[in-house]
């Protein structure tokens, strides 16, 4: 920019920083004099929950990755849009011919937010504090997601052969590793930040990101700033905000006033008259989600297949997304999107049936029906846009077949809490796939590893032969030879049926047309290094 305008940059920012949420919408475009320009204005994404904290490795809910993803960078990165992998933080890379080490070489002259360098010993702090149980950082877990992920089974040692030089030893050959390494949990943090903020790096993070935190009030805005430093080359936005607006026509409302700029999960009802409406446009695509209810079957009765297998015949996917995804959804059948490979498309779905649930509740012993707990999430996700109106449905068509249900909810965190500890009896969640690899779905999800508390595996279902084609699966180096492992695989999920499949979504995000260069991840980020606001 020219002198002229990056002192009036400069002076938007001070302003911003001062004023209120309504203020800062007023000034988002006055930045600079050229009209033509990319840069300036303030971005407000409006989201249905808040974050539940900022430090990626802590957690593993969508709502808290969008608040640490404009802050945190990770060695590599997916391409924008796609599942396929491109360097980051990390130059290059290159594995040894056995496949059990590979060494990351990092970019020069990049700086944390707090103006210390990025190096080896930042990456691998980034990572010890995950499973070296003597680090001084490893007391601030639980470190949920490299738990889910098996990364101890994998990793050996994280080593900085020298200042820009990183070598992972693993313990076995890990077919999707290179991936795993582009997912927040991976994100790598200032060492001095850690050291200086303790457990409180998940209330003011410092990264290497696009953006810097500014500040956080809770269930209401996140308020971040352009980092003029970053390594990625320029980002346009002075700021961006990420606010909290529950309901979803509230949301609608919101965007219609012009008071943001984006909204996340708008109701399906709302998209067509979103479409037809000036000055607005919505980007869409087929999401790599699926949204189901997990029968904990460590508790009667889902600790009968009888039972679980009822509760499939019992429960009508069809009224569920015509009543909640309209247009915007699909029943589900399996664990994994059909837009995933190897997804099984000859496993018959189970058929909506009240006649045949009441068959198998009577020969599991349940023949007068049985009460229940069923647990609604309290906020919008691509995979759920509405837990509360999907529970009530269920509760109608259960009590058809004389299961009496009790709908139970929290707030998102304590519910993700007492969820991974198995508190519940059957509890709606869902996921949308971090790295590409049906392993983050079939193993995070569901395995026997990924069952021990605190869970990825909330159904805490342990078939070992379900656990054992997954686990050939991450070593098998063979792409035909994975997916037949898979497919295997989502038939025995099936039979046993520690789930009901609810829908995947095809996920819409409207926004002003103003906002240019916003681009959807099928891994469910939003990213907002590249989005410029049309003057």
């Amino acid at each position: 920019m020219k002198k002229i305008e990056k002192l009036v940059a400069l002076l938007v920012v001070a302003i911003l920083s001062v004023l209120s949420f309504s203020c800062q919408k007023e000034s988002e475009t006055v930045v600079n004099k050229d009209s033509d320009s990319k840069f300036g204005g303030v971005l407000v994404f409006a989201r249905s929950g808040d974050s539940v904290g900022l430090d990626p490795g802590r957690e593993t809910d969508g709502e808290s990755f969008y608040g640490s993803t404009p802050v945190y960078d990770t060695l590599v990165e997916f391409v924008p849009g796609e599942t396929s992998i491109q360097p980051a933080l990390a130059k290059s890379w290159e594995f040894a011919s056995d496949g059990l080490s590979v060494k990351f070489f990092l970019r020069e002259g990049v700086k944390f937010h707090d103006g210390t360098p990025l190096n080896a010993d930042a990456v691998v702090y980034s990572f010890e504090r995950q499973f070296v149980k003597d680090h001084p950082a490893y007391s601030f877990g639980p470190w949920k997601y490299w738990g889910y992920m098996d990364m101890d089974n994998i990793v050996e040692s994280v080593t900085a052969i020298d200042d820009l030089t990183v070598e992972f030893k693993l313990k076995k050959k890990e077919a999707p590793f290179i991936a795993n390494l582009a997912m927040d949990f991976a994100a790598i943090i200032s060492p001095t930040a850690a050291e200086k903020y303790g457990a409180d790096l998940a209330t003011n993070p410092v990264g290497t990101g696009p953006f810097k935190f500014v500040s956080w009030i809770k269930d209401d805005s996140i308020v971040y700033e352009r980092n003029p430093d970053f390594w990625g080359g320029d980002v346009y936005l002075d700021r961006l905000i990420i606010k909290v607006i529950p309901d979803a026509t509230s949301r609608w409302l919101a965007l219609q006033k012009g008071e943001v700029d984006v909204i996340d999960f708008p109701s399906p009802e709302d998209l067509a008259d979103m479409k037809s409406t000036d000055g607005i446009k919505v980007i869409q695509q087929e999401g790599l989600n699926v949204g189901y209810l997990a029968l904990n079957n460590e508790k009667a009765p889902y600790d009968n297949k009888l039972v679980r297998q009822a509760m499939n015949y019992a429960i009508d996917r069809n009224e569920i997304v015509a009543g909640v995804y309209g247009e915007a959804g699909k029943p589900a059948k399996n664990p994994l999107p059909p837009t995933m490979w190897s997804y099984n498309d000859d496993i018959v779905a189970y058929e909506y049936n009240p006649e045949k649930a009441k068959e198998l509740l009577a020969e599991a012993g349940y023949a007068d029906g049985f009460k229940t707990e069923i647990w609604a999430m309290p906020v919008a996700r691509p995979y759920n846009p509405n837990g509360k109106k999907v529970a009530e449905i269920m509760q109608a068509q259960l009590a058809k077949v004389g299961i009496e249900v009790e709908i139970i909810s929290y707030e998102w965190g304590t519910y993700l809490d007492k969820t991974d500890q198995g508190e519940h009896q059957a509890a709606m969640l869902g996921w949308t796939g971090d790295n590409g690899d049906p392993d983050n779905f079939l193993w995070v999800l569901l395995s026997e590893m990924a069952a021990e508390k605190p869970a990825g595996n909330i159904a805490f279902w342990k078939n070992s032969e379900f656990t054992e084609l997954c686990a050939k699966a991450k070593e098998e180096m063979d792409p035909a030879k994975r997916t037949q492992l898979y497919r295997e695989a989502q038939v025995i999920f099936h039979e046993e049926a520690p789930w009901v499949p609810i829908a995947h979504s095809i996920v819409s995000e409207p926004m002003k047309e103003s906002v240019q260069d916003f681009v959807l991840y099928p891994t469910g980020r939003r990213v907002f290094t590249k989005v410029w606001l049309k003057k």
